[in-house]
Order: structure tokens, then C-alpha cells, then sequence
């Protein structure tokens, strides 16, 4: 069995989606005013621990953790879809580095707990936002917001299941050779 207990990530949370200059346009309405939607928001990047892993084994090929961006709105005031957020499983006991200032974001230990790693950008603002008593049809929109972009190491700490204590050359490595596969030195 591999054993990872490092791994360099880039993670990459999703933009926000545009905003839609749009007017509503109807049969016996000339002049209908705004109804561009708002820009849907971009997807999040979550840890999650997992009880089933115990090595970081899968990030050996990877390098890049991106998120989905938000979908653009469009007409009729509708809303851009937001983005799914990417959920990546860790096992229990890593520790989420940021190499910048080489910080601990987080240390994963609760299972069940999601740890966010980068937050996605929130999506742009539709025309009928900019409307007003003195512009009725405006023509402009905004753009979605930037996702989180950030330089991660995750550290695995290996939590042991038994210790030996005794005094020096009381034959723990003899026992612990005895008992099992490993190979200590003995002398």
C-alpha cells in the first residue's frame, strides 16, 4: 500500500456568473423596462473527512482543485443557475497548510464537518438592479465576482493505535518484532 502523507494543491473556486441586460419585450407593451437576472454564484471548495480513508494517496495525480462557475442570468429576471460546490474526501487528522504564509487553515479532524477551503464569487448584477426614477432602461450590467485562488499543502498526521513505553534495553524492539512485521533495529 502507498502511503502519501503530503500533497502540494492549487485550489481554484468558481466566479460568479454576469449579470443580463435584457428588457422585457411583449406584444402590446412597446416599452416593457429592465428584466436582465442576476449571475448565479460560483461553486465553493469543501473538505469533508472521511472514516474510510487513512492516506492521501489521491492526490498523487492531482494537482488542481477548480470549482464550476456560476451561470450567467438571463431575461424575464431569472436568476443564473448557482454552481455546485466540489467536495473533496480527506482522512482523518489532516492538517490544510496555506504555503503563502505556510499558516494552518484548518486541522480536519470531526467527521461529518465541512471545512471550506476557498469561497466562490458571487454572481453579477442584472439591469433591472440599475433601474431608477431618473434612468428607466439602463444598459449596463455587472460582472460576476472572482473566486477564492489559493496555494494549499495538506499534511496527513498518522495517529498511532498502541505505544511502548519501558526502560532502555528492555526489549521493546525484541517484543515489537516479535509481535508483528516490523523489522526495528536491535542492538
Amino acid at each position: 500500500m502507498n502511503f502519501i502523507d503530503e500533497a502540494l494543491l492549487e485550489a481554484r473556486a468558481g466566479n460568479g456568473g454576469a449579470g443580463c441586460t435584457s428588457f422585457r419585450r411583449e406584444k402590446f407593451i412597446p416599452k416593457g423596462g429592465p428584466d436582465g437576472g442576476d449571475g448565479g454564484r460560483g461553486g465553493n471548495i469543501i473538505l469533508r473527512v472521511d472514516p474510510n480513508l487513512n492516506t492521501l494517496v489521491n492526490f498523487r495525480n492531482q494537482k488542481y482543485l477548480v470549482a464550476k462557475n456560476g451561470q450567467a442570468g438571463s431575461g424575464k429576471k431569472k436568476t443564473g443557475q448557482d454552481a455546485d460546490d466540489l467536495i473533496v474526501m480527506v482522512p482523518k487528522g489532516t492538517m490544510v497548510f496555506d504555503i503563502v504564509s505556510n499558516k494552518v487553515i484548518y486541522d480536519c479532524c470531526e467527521e461529518g464537518k465541512d471545512y471550506l477551503i476557498a469561497k466562490g464569487g458571487e454572481g453579477g448584477a442584472g439591469n433591472f438592479r440599475f433601474k431608477s426614477s431618473t434612468n428607466q432602461a439602463p444598459r449596463r450590467h455587472m460582472r460576476g465576482w472572482s473566486g477564492d485562488e489559493l496555494s494549499i499543502r495538506l499534511e496527513l498526521r498518522s495517529l498511532a493505535d498502541v505505544g511502548l513505553v519501558g526502560f532502555p534495553n528492555a526489549g521493546k524492539s525484541t517484543f515489537l518484532s516479535h509481535v508483528s512485521a516490523a523489522k526495528p533495529k536491535i542492538g
